[in-house]
């Protein structure tokens, strides 16, 4: 499975309190996503603004596309939304 992140910034759903982004699986764009809570506890965002979860997002960009590729992979390339719980899985 080929998995490749375009370097798009991820946008803001405000409803979910989530920063969503594109990931191309075999050629075909899938959307997925981090949450707030996962920025907060493992990637030092300071709180839930976009500003704060954007740059926590930039800051770590490689681990967050990197645990991304890992469930795509485990889910044979649906679509993901990353919780806090998952970085306690598979670590950062």
């Amino acid at each position: 499975m080929k998995i490749s992140f375009p370097r798009i910034a991820p946008q803001f759903d405000s409803e979910s309190f989530t920063l969503v982004f594109p990931a191309m699986v075999d050629g075909t764009q899938i959307e997925c996503g981090i949450t707030a809570e996962a920025l907060e506890d493992h990637f030092g965002a300071h709180s839930i603004s976009e500003t704060d979860l954007l740059m926590a997002f930039g800051g770590h960009r490689c681990a967050i596309e990197e645990a991304t590729a890992t469930l795509i992979e485990a889910t044979r390339g649906a679509p993901v939304v990353l919780h806090s719980g998952v970085f306690r899985i598979y670590g950062r």
